[in-house]
């Protein structure tokens, strides 16, 4: 029986193994030795939702699905119909064609074509590779292979886990010194200095915080930057992304059922949510150019105050 999560890909090295997915690309597990780095699902189980796929050509949501390119209204699908908005970019649920894959590494493709509300045409590419030393590096490509520029963002959406307890006991460090407020339908309305209760630029446990925010001006350390959340040993799991990606949305799971705060999204982006409507840190690939970017996911090292 075929996995509605598609093609299985195992990876391995050295204390590492992780699973990708060939729908959407999808990070379904990243393991050190026998501690879960990311929040899995299951070998015959639907994604839940968006957890661990690659998000493009926009992260996050597109208010009521509406933008403007060139002065041309688009309408896009809207996937997230309860607000009505379209949502994570068209490619998390494409099938992506398998290039390479070796013991340590798998390269994955798929074209994004021209479609009602997205008139452009985008061949992608994501490869997924294991380190015994650095863990899980993510690295997606973008190659505009239409006639005409097209605007771009991207972003990768794994959960978080630390060892044990829930989210609540979890220590949380995001280096970010603002916060992108948002309304009842999780819109964009103002960029702000980090408010209190979401503070989190020195690590401490999440508690009843409540969030899902996109986060910029990032304190980048030559060149990079580190979310991570970790048990109070210090025991847990690190993204690092570079300055390519100045936004990082991170998100609590605060909704009914069995992931309910079971993870911790933190998802470094391109540009922020909305940025089709508002042009902020948009992308612009002219024909025949590429955009890399890329992503590393590893074990926390305690005591590193990382």
């Amino acid at each position: 029986m075929t996995s509605p999560s598609g093609a299985r890909h195992a990876l391995r090295a050295g204390p590492y193994s992780a699973v990708v997915r060939s729908v959407g690309a999808t990070l379904q597990s990243l393991r050190w030795n026998d501690r879960d780095l990311v929040l899995p699902f299951g070998d015959d189980e639907l994604r839940p939702a968006f957890r661990g796929a690659v998000l493009a050509p926009w992260p996050n949501r597109v208010g009521d699905g509406r933008w403007t390119w060139q002065g041309q209204q688009e309408q896009l699908a809207l996937t997230e119909p309860e607000r009505g908005h379209a949502m994570h970019g068209l490619v998390a649920w494409s099938e992506w064609r398998t290039v390479e894959h070796t013991d340590d590494a798998v390269t994955l493709t798929t074209t994004l074509w021209p479609q009602p509300g997205y008139p452009f045409q985008l061949d992608l590419t994501m490869r997924w590779s294991l380190d015994e030393e650095r863990g899980l590096s993510a690295e997606l490509t973008a190659s505009n292979a239409g006639p005409e520029p097209a605007p771009y963002g991207c972003a990768i959406h794994p959960y978080l886990v630390a060892p044990g307890g829930s989210v609540d006991e979890w220590v949380l460090h995001v280096p970010a010194d603002r916060e992108l407020q948002v309304d009842g339908r999780l819109l964009p309305t103002e960029l702000v200095d980090v408010p209190a209760a979401h503070d989190f630029r020195t690590r401490r446990p999440v508690d009843d915080a409540q969030m899902d925010n996109a986060f910029t001006g990032v304190h980048f350390d030559r060149g990079e930057a580190h979310v991570t959340v970790t048990d109070a040993d210090g025991n847990g799991a690190r993204v690092t992304f570079g300055e390519a990606t100045p936004w990082v949305q991170v998100c609590t799971s605060d909704w009914p059922g069995a992931s309910h705060r079971a993870g911790l999204a933190v998802e470094p982006m391109t540009c922020p949510p909305n940025a089709l409507a508002s042009g902020t840190d948009l992308v612009v690939l002219e024909p025949g150019s590429d955009h890399v970017v890329s992503w590393q996911i590893r074990n926390a090292v305690p005591g590193s105050g990382e």
